[in-house]
């Protein structure tokens, strides 16, 4: 399970990656997507805990193509879709919401 803390300046890897996932809280989400360019709104925020409470369920991160039709099977096809999550993390969906999650890089991204 991904804890949560009040880390007020977490670590990164030089990816900007979490270096621990316990030292996220939704703080630190806000400092990531600052740094990152991404002005997060509740649509960023539905899909950060979408990805959060999917690692915590299966213990791994999917690949892209499962990662989109998971969303499609949990709030429909119109966020469902490449077209809609590439509008909300323009460089990379799955890449920017496992890491604005505090979540580990995922293995098929480059």
């Amino acid at each position: 399970m991904v804890s949560v803390s009040q880390n007020p300046d977490p670590r990164t890897n030089d990816q900007g990656f979490l270096v621990n996932s316990g030292d996220w809280c939704e703080a630190v989400a806000l400092q990531l997507a600052q740094a990152n360019n991404i002005q997060l709104d509740s649509q960023h925020w539905e899909i950060i805990w979408f990805i959060r409470r999917y690692y915590d369920r299966y213990q791994h991160l999917p690949n892209a193509r499962v990662f989109t039709k998971a969303i499609a099977r949990e709030f429909g096809e119109t966020k469902g879709n490449s077209r809609y999550l590439h509008q909300l993390f323009p460089e990379g969906p799955l890449k920017y919401a496992c890491k604005l999650a505090g979540l580990p890089k995922p293995p098929t991204c480059i």
